[in-house]
């Protein structure tokens, strides 16, 4: 995309409004920030080091900040693909209610906001982590990878991973092992929960010309690689148990999450999900034809694991409950 172009505003359409506050708070994406939140705070949390109120509270919103400060420069670049598929083409710049200088704007000045804050208030590493994390999903997965490659939310998930990490080294000025099992999780975590759903909404790629796995290597191979990946993330989700980061309450929800989760994928992949005509009935993310409800089941389970994951977790910090140990119960040496 030429500068040029992508800094005038889209031409706009008869049903087109004006700009709303509500739409500069869509260009943060609201929904994919409450996810970074959530994590952000798990490790802040987890980290186990009393911090100020106050200062967590900052901690927390600089992570809110930059993560809708990524969003917004997503929505600027992403403009034209956004205007050719079902699911996007109602945001606020391909819309024609927010100009694309506008959101660019606000990105820019939101995200050097949010690392200068986090690193006055409380340290430069959660500061240098979260510069990283924006440039990461602003730059190399938008800019580069989403356009170019199947592999795109393999290797930009990274961004979304992080935000653990960034809690914990604001609460501590350090990232230990646990802080990036945490991001492991969440790393592992997004292929199967993004190709699930690409399956299902691949009709929207293929206008946009992105190269999701579906497109590039076939439904088949894409519930084959989700099979795969899901085997590799459930064992993942069990390793807090054996670093002292995870007590009971998390390992029955790991375990009994896993064979869920494994149970979906597996039925996934003996579907036919992701071939020619099972694509989704409307623009409802989860309204979709009989041949596509596996796909549609794992995506949305998966969102409601990490999230029993994480909030297990919390709650075992907050109340102060003591981890497993494994070398009572004769599981460790």
């Amino acid at each position: 995309m030429a500068m040029s172009e992508a800094l005038s505003p889209p031409v706009k359409s008869a049903e087109a409004k004006p700009a709303r506050w509500q739409d500069f708070i869509q260009l943060l994406k609201p929904r994919v920030m409450s996810l970074v939140v959530f994590t952000g705070l798990t490790g802040l949390v987890c980290a186990g080091t009393p911090v100020h109120p106050v200062l967590a509270a900052v901690a927390i919103l600089c992570i809110a900040v930059g993560a809708g400060a990524s969003g917004a420069l997503n929505m600027w670049y992403d403009a034209d693909i956004d205007a050719k598929m079902r699911r996007t083409r109602g945001r606020p710049v391909p819309a024609g209610r927010v100009q694309g200088a506008d959101a660019l704007a606000l990105g820019v000045v939101l995200s050097l906001f949010s690392v200068m804050l986090m690193g006055m208030a409380l340290n430069w590493l959660a500061a240098g982590l979260l510069a990283f994390t924006i440039f990461f999903y602003a730059v190399v997965y938008t800019v580069w990878l989403k356009r170019w490659t199947a592999q795109n939310i393999v290797i930009g998930g990274l961004a979304g991973a992080l935000p653990p990490v960034i809690g914990w080294a604001a609460a501590t000025g350090t990232a230990p092992l646990n802080a990036w099992i945490l991001c492991g999780i969440i790393f592992m975590w997004t292929p199967p929960h993004f190709w699930a759903l690409s399956l299902y909404t691949s009709e929207d790629y293929k206008k946009a010309g992105v190269p999701m796995m579906p497109l590039v290597a076939g439904p088949a191979s894409t519930r084959g690689q989700i099979l795969i990946y899901s085997l590799l993330f459930t064992p993942l989700c069990l390793t807090p148990t054996l670093t002292g980061l995870g007590g009971p309450a998390y390992l029955a929800v790991a375990a009994l999450g896993g064979l869920v989760f494994l149970l979906l994928a597996w039925r996934l992949f003996r579907s036919h999900a992701g071939e020619a005509g099972l694509q989704r009935k409307d623009d409802g993310l989860y309204d979709v034809k009989a041949g596509a409800k596996d796909a549609r089941n794992l995506f949305a389970f998966s969102i409601l694991y990490l999230t029993l994951l994480f909030a297990t977790l919390l709650v075992e910090h907050l109340m102060g409950l003591k981890p497993l140990d494994l070398h009572a119960w004769g599981l460790l040496a």
